[in-house]
């Protein structure tokens, strides 16, 4: 994907971009909103690749593996509809893996927008209605088959990606409302951060890891005369093999591209589960599985719910993976990391709680491998009204996980060498260094 998204260049769109420092709040409030835009996608929805407004905060960092292979966008006013968003997180693997990445993020999104206004009823006046008459979820579920179908498709049709031993996951979702649907393929995931009945914030997790080691995909897998197993050197990591050959070894069950596995049980079928969203719920982490093979759902929610600023809490909750990395896996390269925090609820203009409150709390984090100064904004003197949340309450017992992180890594095994099999897949007429 080459460079981080949090580094590239913002061009100003439709006299949007960053511009000159003002004195006024709302002028600077206004300004904060369009910062990180990159463009217009269809109906006007507003295009991030990173940064953030009063909902969203985005940030991406490349590991130690090489090029940074993470991708991720969000559209606001997605569909056209005020308050609408669309969120995805691409990581990919594979020598060309940035590119599939970079690709799916680009084309997905518009794909499931133009769906939904092609199909029955999805435009915001008919939501409810939807929702009596005909099921939202089955709606959009149909439309996120159709739109994941067609971008592999697309994909493989692709000449200038070389997609044959490379791929990308995705964990997207839309709220709509209060209704949120999510679309999962691979092992990044979405995490739900809610309060149980004694107002304490928990994780809900909402995807599941699709790793080749769970028994459905496991059995599709098989009966396509595909190999799961896990090599001596990680025994607890378990990939996909080709039939005859000890090539590519991915490690996850289901992904847009890796054509060479397509015949053997790899699928881009995504998996979609609906959640409506409650006064309980706060905000919902996406993220790749760079900062979930080190932090569990607890730590994740726990981490972005003590950030000072929402702006800056994609940031921090990155920031603290790779401290966990280096502290847990110190023979082991960073990997890269990128997240997404859609907030839920309207931020409120001042704190209910000290500066010191705060600090003292984020100190009961352990600072896995840090070392020099920690440029954390929880210690920071000013706040730009975008708090995360107020009355803080978290309880002391980790969150159950709904699947087992396995290891880092999207591929392993020996360099594939076999020749693809025979899919009327297009000859690619030009390839990318």
């Amino acid at each position: 994907m080459g460079a981080c998204c949090t580094c590239q260049r913002v061009k100003s769109y439709d006299g949007y971009g960053v511009g000159n420092v003002v004195n006024n709040r709302e002028e600077r409030e206004v300004e904060d909103e369009h910062e990180g835009i990159v463009g217009r996608g269809d109906f006007g929805a507003r295009v991030r690749f990173h940064g953030s407004s009063r909902f969203v905060s985005m940030y991406s960092q490349q590991g130690r593996k090489g090029v940074n292979q993470d991708a991720m966008t969000v559209w606001e006013h997605f569909g056209g509809e005020r308050g609408s968003y669309f969120c995805g997180v691409f990581d990919g693997h594979g020598p060309s893996g940035h590119r599939v990445a970079h690709y799916v993020r680009d084309r997905l999104p518009s794909k499931l927008s133009l769906s939904s206004k092609d199909g029955d009823g999805m435009g915001g006046e008919n939501i409810e209605k939807d929702v009596h008459e005909v099921p939202l979820f089955s709606i959009w579920k149909s439309h996120f088959l159709k739109s994941f179908r067609d971008m592999d498709d697309e994909l493989e049709g692709e000449g200038r990606i070389d997609s044959y031993c490379s791929g990308t996951t995705a964990v997207t979702l839309i709220k709509q409302g209060e209704h949120l649907v999510i679309g999962n393929l691979g092992d990044s995931r979405a995490v739900m951060c809610t309060r149980d009945d004694t107002d304490q914030l928990v994780p809900e997790q909402l995807t599941v890891d699709l790793k080749p080691n769970l028994p459905s995909e496991s059995e599709r897998i098989k009966d396509c005369q595909g190999r799961v197993m896990a090599t001596e050197e990680e025994p607890n990591v378990f990939r996909v093999w080709m039939p005859d050959q000890d090539c590519p070894g991915l490690a996850m069950a289901r992904a847009f591209g890796d054509f060479c596995l397509k015949d053997f049980g790899l699928i881009s079928t995504p998996e979609t589960y609906y959640r409506k969203i409650s006064d309980r719920d706060e905000f919902v982490v996406l993220a790749t599985d760079g900062v979930w093979d080190v932090l569990s759902n607890y730590e994740v929610i726990r981490t972005v719910a003590s950030v000072r600023k929402r702006s800056m809490a994609a940031r921090v909750l990155v920031e603290r993976a790779v401290r966990a990395w280096k502290h847990k896996y110190p023979c082991s390269k960073v990997d890269d990391c990128a997240v997404i925090c859609l907030f839920f609820k309207r931020p409120r203009p001042t704190l209910t709680k000290s500066v010191s409150e705060v600090t003292q709390l984020s100190m009961s984090f352990p600072q896995h491998g840090g070392c020099g100064t920690d440029n954390s904004p929880i210690t920071a003197h000013t706040d730009d009204g975008l708090d995360t949340l107020l009355n803080y309450k978290v309880d002391n017992e980790e969150g159950d996980e709904v699947a087992g992180r396995g290891g880092a890594g999207g591929g392993g095994g020996e360099e594939c060498q076999c020749r693809h099999r025979a899919r009327n897949r297009p000859t690619p007429t030009q390839n990318f260094d």
